[in-house]
């Protein structure tokens, strides 16, 4: 099962060695993609979640990981040679929705199997580690292509990138192939017979997070800020392009973004061995919180430093909560349980998305992010509120 880790590795860097993400949204603005139709699409991303996020969750837990990782592996590479014949809104609106079922088939999945893989050795102790190193590879890869992309983009075209993308993608799927199946404990006869069986799965994720509040406190805040840097995530482009930047500087700020990611993930673990969880978490929303409306009220230099800070602060949240998440559930029910955690989370993403797209297109993006500032502050003092019953108990 090191094996696995090892491939894990691999598949996590050529799967984000995609140079098309840095130029995307003027790639979709070149064919015609308006913001509003952007945040259409997000809309039927989230959607094609909601569809699809519970049922692909229940099949990890009930027969096996690697089989839904292989197939969402197969849709994303589609996803990028779809793309270089898009030229109409549904074409676009067809990738994101297959994007959306690639996202719900190895949300679940693809934690699961990686703890499973250390819990066969008796390692799961060190998964939050191990999942900083796979984001941080992550963004080393998202490094590289940023800056190659905006190189690329300039003198060979948009459309280079997204060959160079599908590429990429194939050779994920190649060592996705590879991965083994942890073996499990059988849970068939525990979680009902197969007629009945993804009901059982269902309930018995839903009691979990019944008998967890404090689990939910953390995962519901974790989605409220997550919403918040997916549209930060998907316009910072547009909003250099507001302020004045050329695209060849995409690259290098897309660079900074990358490296801000890897050190917030690189320092979780070390976070995790001083402080508790909820005082992480009260001081990363503190901190998203305030950068957000630095970038809104001081378009430009302090803006992109607010921009780099939020993207540190979200390289921080992501292995604490899918540390504490993976600790407090079990095998049984472990694909399902992050997968409610992702379709709920797609559900706020739409609702945030709804008042940014409205804001962006009637105002600027800058606006948009204004917005974004005050949802980070609802959920920041929200959670300010709820943390007293943590520390005293």
């Amino acid at each position: 099962m090191v094996k696995n880790v090892k491939k894990l590795y691999l598949i996590i860097f050529f799967h984000n060695l995609i140079p098309a993400y840095v130029i995307e949204r003027l790639f979709w603005e070149q064919r015609g993609m308006t913001v509003l139709m952007v945040i259409l699409c997000e809309i039927i991303y989230a959607v094609s979640i909601v569809i699809f996020e519970i049922p692909t969750g229940v099949f990890a837990d009930r027969f096996g990981r690697k089989t839904l990782i292989v197939f969402g592996s197969v849709l994303s590479m589609f996803e990028f040679i779809i793309l270089l014949f898009a030229f109409n809104f549904w074409t676009f609106a067809l990738v994101v929705f297959l994007a959306g079922i690639s996202s719900a088939c190895t949300s679940g999945a693809w934690n699961a199997l990686l703890y499973e893989s250390l819990l066969t050795v008796k390692k799961q102790k060190s998964f939050e580690k191990i999942v900083s190193r796979m984001n941080s590879l992550d963004f080393i890869a998202s490094l590289l292509a940023a800056l190659s992309g905006s190189v690329m983009a300039k003198y060979l075209g948009f459309e280079f990138n997204y060959i160079v993308s599908a590429v990429s993608m194939f050779l994920a799927l190649v060592l996705t192939i590879q991965l083994e199946e942890p073996q499990r404990k059988s849970y068939q006869k525990k979680m009902g017979k197969n007629e009945g069986f993804f009901m059982v799965y269902v309930r018995k994720s839903i009691s979990f997070y019944k008998t967890n509040p404090k689990v939910v406190s953390i995962i519901a805040h974790a989605m409220g800020i997550a919403a918040c840097i997916t549209y930060l995530d998907e316009f910072w482009q547009l909003y250099l392009n507001e302020i004045g930047f050329s695209v060849l500087f995409f690259g290098l700020f897309s660079a900074c973004i990358s490296l801000a990611r890897i050190l917030g993930n690189l320092l979780a673990p070390y976070l995790l061995t001083y402080f508790k969880v909820q005082s992480i978490f009260l001081f990363i929303l503190g901190i998203t919180t305030v950068c957000f409306f630095m970038s809104a009220i001081y378009p430009g230099i302090i803006g992109l430093i607010s921009i780099i800070l939020i993207f540190f602060a979200s390289g921080v949240i992501d292995p604490v909560v899918n540390g504490y998440l993976h600790h407090h559930g079990n095998s049984e029910i472990r694909a399902t349980i992050e997968s409610i955690q992702s379709l709920i989370e797609s559900i706020v993403t739409f609702t945030v998305g709804i008042g940014f797209g409205m804001i962006s297109s009637s105002f600027s993006t800058v606006s948009g992010f204004m917005f974004l500032g005050a949802i980070s502050c609802l959920f920041f003092l929200y959670y300010l509120k709820s943390i007293q019953g943590f520390f005293k108990n």
